[in-house]
Order: C-alpha cells, then sequence, then structure tokens
C-alpha cells in the first residue's frame, strides 16, 4: 500500500516539474523569437528598403564611354548598393516576357531607353536624400531622365517606423506576461506542498532552511527550461537562415549570443525570483489559512 502510495507521489511529482518545464520553455521561447525579431527589425526594414529600384534613363545619343563612366561612378558611390546597365533590347525583352506579348511587332520600333538600375544602400532610401541623388545625376547631359517610386518610398519608411514602434510595444507587453505565467506556474508548484513547509516551519525549521531546497529546484528547472527554449529557437532560427539567406540572421553572432544569455539568464532569474516571493508567502500564512 505505501508503496503504491510512493509512486502515485513520485508520478505526481514529475508531472508537477514537467509542467513547470514545459510553461517555462514555451514561455522563453515565445520571448526568444520576439526577441529575434526586434534585434532583426532594422535588418528586415533595410532588405526592404535595399530593394527600391532608380532607373537613369540615357538619350540614345549618349556615347558608349559616358554610359560606362557614369555606370562606373554610381557603382562606386557610397548611396549606391549596386548599379546595373539594361540595354534598351533587353529591357523590351523583360517586358514582352511581363505583358505575355512582343509589343516591337505591334509598335514596329524599340520606344525604350538604355538605362542604369541603380539599388541604394538603405541608410539612403529616404525622400529628401534620393531627390538629391536624382538632382545629381540630371545634371548629366546624357541623362534623360532620373525615375523612382516616391510614394512607395514613403510609404515604406512610414510603415518601418510604425512596425518599430509596435514590436517594442509587443516586447514590453509579452515580457510582462511572461513574468506572469512563469510566476503562476512555479507557484502552484509550491502551492502542493504549502502544507510541508508549514508542517517544516512548525518544527523549527527557520525560513532560509526551508526556502532554500524549493530556490535550488526551481532554478534547475527554469535551467532546463531555458535550455529547451534554447534549443527551439536555435532550430527556428537555423531553418529562417537556411529558408531566407538574404537576411544574413548569422551575419552578427554577438547579438545572437547576447539574445540567448537574455533568454537564459532570464528565466533563471524569473524562476529564483518567483520561487522566493511564492514560499515567502506561505511561510507568513498562517495554518488556517493552508486550507483557502
Amino acid at each position: 500500500m505505501s508503496t503504491s502510495f510512493e509512486r502515485f507521489q513520485k508520478r505526481k511529482l514529475i508531472s508537477s516539474y514537467f509542467s513547470v518545464v514545459l510553461s517555462i520553455g514555451l514561455v522563453l521561447f515565445l520571448l526568444g523569437i520576439l526577441g529575434l525579431l526586434v534585434v532583426n527589425t532594422k535588418k528586415l526594414a533595410d532588405h526592404f528598403k535595399e530593394q527600391i529600384t532608380i532607373s537613369v534613363f540615357l538619350k540614345d545619343s549618349a556615347k558608349e564611354v559616358e554610359i560606362d563612366q557614369l555606370q562606373k561612378s554610381l557603382a562606386m558611390a557610397q548611396y549606391t548598393k549596386n548599379a546595373t546597365y539594361v540595354s534598351k533590347e533587353e529591357a523590351a525583352e523583360k517586358h514582352s516576357e511581363e505583358i505575355g506579348e512582343n509589343f516591337l511587332d505591334f509598335l514596329g520600333y524599340n520606344p525604350l531607353k538604355n538605362s542604369i538600375d541603380v539599388k541604394l544602400n538603405a541608410a539612403y532610401v529616404q525622400t529628401d536624400s534620393i531627390a538629391n541623388i536624382a538632382k545629381e545625376i540630371t545634371t548629366k547631359g546624357y541623362v534623360e531622365e532620373v525615375s523612382y517610386d516616391q510614394p512607395l518610398i514613403t510609404l515604406l519608411n512610414d510603415n518601418v517606423k510604425k512596425l518599430s514602434f509596435w514590436i517594442l510595444i509587443a516586447s514590453g507587453a509579452f515580457t510582462f506576461i511572461a513574468v506572469l505565467l512563469i510566476n503562476s506556474s512555479i507557484r502552484l508548484s509550491i502551492y502542493s506542498k504549502r502544507f510541508i513547509i508549514k508542517t517544516m516551519q512548525m518544527v523549527g525549521a527557520t525560513k532560509s532552511f526551508i526556502r532554500r531546497p524549493f530556490l535550488w529546484t526551481n532554478i534547475k528547472l527554469g535551467i532546463l527550461g531555458a535550455f529547451l527554449a534554447l534549443i527551439a529557437l536555435g532550430a527556428v532560427l537555423y531553418y529562417v537562415d537556411q529558408s531566407f539567406p538574404e537576411l544574413n540572421l548569422f551575419q552578427d553572432p554577438t547579438i545572437l549570443i547576447l539574445l540567448f544569455i537574455g533568454v537564459f539568464s532570464l528565466g533563471v532569474l524569473i524562476s529564483l525570483i518567483s520561487t522566493f516571493f511564492a514560499t515567502q508567502r506561505f511561510l507568513n500564512l498562517r495554518t488556517d489559512d493552508l486550507y483557502y
């Protein structure tokens, strides 16, 4: 009979520990995902900004040497990510593929211009900066026109600002929720042992002596939960990097290491603080209040 009871108690204890570890791991994993989003917000925004193209259309009278010099000067400019020359024939072929028919057969001539497509570095994808760049390029006598999508640039910058703001708000809110969830899991675990705590206190054990094993146990559970979260986080990070290599998520490993250390430390710290206050609460309760 006693053996069955001991097995039951052991299974109940393991189940309690498992639920605490799982809840800590899940919350820290979600918090880590949000952290990855926060540290990569600028990188994501820069990636989309650098897809913006400025098209420098050239006059038909432009000489080959002038075009070559302009392309090289644009490619070497500090605001340029890359500059690609597109002949009018290449542009016509691409346009025909997009519309699904050869418009040259209909028109009888090629109305398009030779051009240089310029992709800017993210820092220069601002309305004022692009306007100054376009003004500088149009001073060349062989440049017909500089074209870019100004409404799209304005919309992109506005949305990046809004996204950054709401991500910060969400980060703060979710961190608060994470603390509450982990704290609740640990409090429930300690609640089941409230009579043991009070019994030890009644036989003369000091508060620090009673509290110590609970602190160590839940710190270990916090460490285990943090490890589970970091393993899952690493798997997600690897998958995203393989699926979207252009984001270069592993370009700055220092930030990732700091994020992983932060998630691990947060799991341990929340477990420590929650356990301390939960045990303190039951240590301060009167015996009659333990039944409520």
